[in-house]
């Protein structure tokens, strides 16, 4: 049975699986189900701390009615929103969630409101916006997400044939950063010309004819483009760059891990602006 009632003192209860309400949220694991509704998952305590804390608020927060005290300081916080809280047992918390072993608590927020043109406007203030060309790892566009935000970087834009954002293990690799700066997908070979035309340098990573990150100026308006794991940045992407840099290494490993790569770089530019 399901009672109706919002914040913590009088939550809703669900016990079964069967639920109408827990078959959509367990739509939401599956791309097809989070494009359909514009809504994806976020599971722990840390994730759910970062959303509330954001200006994208969940639409509900789901917690273990058996784990009730874990979370008990997200409750209180979510109440004073007026947020939807719903109290459920174990066996719906693991329908619902992604991890072997489930956390206390998940939440469901609206997809990310930001949009390209977003990145256009920041970026004509000396922007810096790492851009991916078919990252297809979860955890590497997690990581690269992380550190986009860990040097202040304008925004990320992830180009077709990227891994899905909203990807559970995505979600999970950004610990919350995704919340902290715009995120937006778009065709890069319309984005990239228009920043081109406002004075953004286009820089990628390539081995022929480029020059090192430490020797390039990252101090203007750049959008970095950080390509695929195997194959690297797409030709027709890299055709769009007019500025190519690599990342010496003395060595002898042929390369480095797409999220490392392009962590150093951004943190390069980073030291670069101060």
């Amino acid at each position: 049975m399901e009672k109706q009632g919002r914040g913590t003192m009088d939550s809703n209860f669900i016990s079964s699986v069967h639920n109408e309400r827990v078959k959509q949220w367990t739509q939401l694991l599956d791309r097809k189900g989070r494009d359909k509704q514009g809504r994806f998952l976020i599971e722990g305590v840390h994730l759910v701390q970062e959303a509330l804390g954001s200006d994208i608020p969940p639409d509900v927060l789901v917690f273990s009615a058996e784990r009730r005290d874990a979370v008990a300081g997200l409750l209180r916080e979510a109440e004073t929103r007026g947020l939807e809280c719903v109290a459920v047992t174990e066996a719906v918390l693991a329908k619902c969630t992604d991890t072997e072993t489930p956390q206390p608590v998940f939440a469901v927020v609206p997809k990310l409101p930001w949009r390209a043109a977003d990145l256009l406007a920041a970026s004509e203030k000396a922007g810096l916006v790492a851009v991916i060309d078919g990252i297809q790892d979860p955890g590497n566009l997690g990581t690269i997400i992380r550190s986009a935000d860990a040097v202040g970087a304008s925004g990320v834009l992830l180009g077709k044939g990227t891994v899905d954002l909203y990807n559970p293990k995505t979600v999970r690799s950004t610990m919350g950063s995704l919340f902290h700066l715009p995120i937006v997908q778009g065709d890069l070979t319309e984005w990239l010309p228009q920043a081109a035309e406002r004075g953004v340098r286009i820089v990628s990573t390539r081995l022929e004819n480029a020059v090192s990150i430490y020797a390039y100026d990252f101090r203007q308006p750049t959008w970095f483009v950080i390509g695929n794991e195997g194959q690297g940045v797409s030709a027709a992407v890299q055709a769009l760059a007019g500025d190519h840099v690599q990342i010496p290494m003395q060595g002898r490993a042929e390369s480095l891990n797409a999220a490392m790569a392009a962590t150093i770089v951004l943190f390069e530019a980073m030291r670069q602006r101060g």
